[in-house]
């Protein structure tokens, strides 16, 4: 798959027009620890305002939790980088399982369910959890255009970055009905708006 993305008469040219491999890295930085953490803090700074401190720590803990078992895992297995094709990004850290996969679909996927949960529309929940999984999808696509992993370290990214989502978000649940985090709904910030004055 990496030498099909490839032109076949020069492997560190990846297939399409130049603007095409600049998008890839412009969307392969979604994924990145600066985009990931100015997007959690930006969620955290959000959830602290409208008063869902439960919220916001369940966040933290959830991403930092998978940034930790990310390199856990990395660097247990130390999978080198392909060699097969030349890296059109820059990589610091062995291949298995992808970074940018995981922790994309960690973030993403617990602010999509976190946003998600605040509305009771149907229309609005398929959005934002199809707009989470949209964007993981896409980041961990461009690793493999770019060259700097293995299909197989995506796939792995994918599955192990939604279960370890799935699992933060089961404990968020069983937090929330054991009253020890408030339900962050749509009704509950805007009563917490109008109590505030606003």
């Amino acid at each position: 798959m990496l030498l099909a993305l490839r032109n076949p008469a020069d492997h560190a040219d990846p297939l399409g027009p130049a603007w095409l491999e600049e998008a890839a890295r412009d969307v392969t930085a979604l994924g990145s620890y600066s985009v990931l953490g100015i997007v959690v803090v930006a969620a955290i700074a959000y959830l602290l305002l409208v008063k869902r401190s439960g919220a916001a720590l369940w966040v933290l803990a959830s991403v930092l939790g998978g940034m930790l078992l990310s390199n856990v895992l990395k660097h247990s297995f130390a999978r080198p980088r392909p060699d097969l094709v030349a890296h059109a990004a820059q990589v610091f850290s062995p291949s298995f399982p992808s970074g940018h996969a995981m922790l994309s679909a960690v973030t993403y996927l617990t602010i999509g369910a976190l946003l998600a949960g605040m509305h009771d529309s149907r229309r609005l929940k398929v959005f934002f959890l199809g707009l989470a999984i949209f964007i993981t999808v896409i980041v961990g696509l461009t690793r493999v255009y770019l060259g700097v992993h293995y299909p197989t370290d995506v796939l792995a990214g994918w599955c192990l970055g939604a279960a370890w989502a799935a699992i933060c978000w089961t404990v968020f649940h069983w937090l929330q009905r054991r009253g020890t985090i408030r339900p962050a709904t749509h009704d509950a910030l805007d009563e917490g708006d109008r109590t505030d004055g606003r």
